[in-house]
């Protein structure tokens, strides 16, 4: 992906990013407009207040991930309800997935991002309020799980399209490893813990935090320096820019297959992560505190995925780190099916963070270094439409599976059929060797 933000305020000039050509079936087409010769920071200022916003954002939202589910076991114990729940909070990206991805595209990125935050904490407060009145429903989450992941549509669309626009081409793996460095930290370190911890005081406490984060983040994102909305030749209607954004991603090589297989490992994935509450809470016996503790083995693995991720790829390749990064998790999943001790689970859910740690620094940079700009956040839309799509089928499948057998069969159903899936992706990495690593270096 290729910047095209003019000069922030202030007088600093944001990162610039070398000319690049898009890429068709191995053939050049028109590049993009060169900025400037000089080759940016690779980290600087703007990507940190950037980072500060991010951090922000993603500990509000581990506490509001860590909430739902236990304020839905709290109104009811089916599993199917319950996986249902992750089901709604990933159905706004079949619904909504490709005209937030073009909205991306059309508005200015850093004011989009402030928006959503400010109407997720809005939502979040309603709930308090709800709450505390005593009027909340397992339908009442239903709707605010919808509603928060219509939200989430267009902040991860604008989020991920940003960055680009901050950080040099070279600078993506760097970038992507902190920004889920403090994904991490959030969702594992500070989100679980905080919200299982409060949440056994008071249900509505967690929530009225997450609110709270949610709106100081709102403010931090737009602090970042400069104009984002993307730069556009001529005039087209929304509905041309969702049809040029999916031509584009349907006539790549790799990035097609790629797609298509990224969402159906995440399908098969939610299959066991949608029941991870109910493994913690019936299959190992844990309070609502100590759930969100749990989630620490998982933070833990993902430092060490962060950490790993760009000394390895430097020394095996990214052909082959995609490969290797790919079928760790669910070969944990697998064995996460094969116990019920908490210190063995501990170990496999490390490992599960490891692998999907990695694999999402990995095909990020891959994306955001294949997608020109200007396309970037219309085909990165589409890949979300497809990679959560079946989120809530799995989501709701694995609820099913789990109703008829039990939650450990769940995870070891989830993984062998990933793992088939996988190999699939192994032959399509290999076929693209040259173009995955060209795109890095190019």
């Amino acid at each position: 992906m290729l910047s095209c933000v003019s000069a922030p305020s202030g007088g600093q000039s944001a990162p610039e990013r070398k000319r690049r050509s898009v890429s068709k079936g191995g053939k050049s087409l028109t590049p993009l407009t060169k900025t400037s010769d000089k080759p940016a920071p690779v980290l600087d200022r703007s990507f940190w207040k950037l980072f500060s916003a991010s951090a922000t954002v993603t500990s509000a939202d581990g506490i509001a991930r860590v909430s739902l589910p236990l304020l839905a076991t709290s109104l009811t114990t089916n599993p199917v309800l319950i996986s249902g729940l992750t089901a709604f909070s990933f159905l706004p990206w079949l619904v909504f997935g490709l005209p937030g991805g073009a909205l991306a595209d059309r508005l200015d990125r850093r004011a989009a991002m402030s928006t959503v935050n400010f109407m997720r904490a809005a939502l979040i407060g309603a709930l308090v309020l709800l709450i505390i009145t005593g009027v909340d429903s397992i339908l009442v989450l239903y709707v605010i799980a919808f509603a928060l992941g219509l939200c989430q549509v267009v902040y991860e669309s604008a989020v991920r399209a940003i960055l680009p626009q901050i950080v040099n081409r070279r600078g993506l793996d760097k970038a992507n490893s902190w920004l889920t460095v403090e994904e991490t930290v959030g969702q594992s370190f500070v989100g679980p813990p905080v919200g299982g911890l409060l949440f056994s005081w008071f249900r509505a406490a967690p929530l009225l935090g997450a609110a709270i984060g949610f709106a100081v983040a709102a403010v931090l994102v737009l602090a970042v320096p400069g104009r984002f909305r993307p730069r556009r030749t001529e005039p087209t209607t929304v509905r041309a820019d969702i049809r040029h954004g999916l031509r584009w991603l349907w006539r790549h090589p790799l990035l097609r297959g790629f797609t298509i297989l990224s969402g159906l490992i995440a399908g098969l994935m939610s299959m066991a992560t949608s029941l991870f509450v109910l493994y913690a809470l019936e299959t190992l016996k844990l309070s609502p505190s100590v759930y969100g503790i749990l989630f620490i083995a998982m933070g833990i693995g993902g430092l060490v995925g962060s950490a790993a991720v760009g000394p390895l790829t430097a020394r095996l390749g990214r052909p082959r780190m995609i490969n290797i990064a790919v079928t760790i998790a669910p070969v944990m999943f697998v064995l996460l099916g094969t116990v019920t001790n908490l210190w063995a689970a501990g170990v496999w859910f490390f490992g599960i963070a490891v692998g999907i740690t990695m694999w999402n620094v990995l095909a990020m940079s891959l994306k955001q270094a294949l997608i020109p700009d200007e396309l970037l956040g219309r085909v990165l839309g589409a890949h979300r439409v497809v990679l959560w799509s079946g989120i809530p089928l799995g989501a709701v499948l694995g609820g099913v599976v789990a109703a008829e057998t039990s939650v450990p069969t769940a995870f070891a159903v989830s993984g062998l059929a990933q793992l088939v899936v996988v190999a699939l992706l192994y032959r399509l990495i290999n076929r693209h060797q040259q173009m995955i690593v060209e795109s890095a270096e190019s």
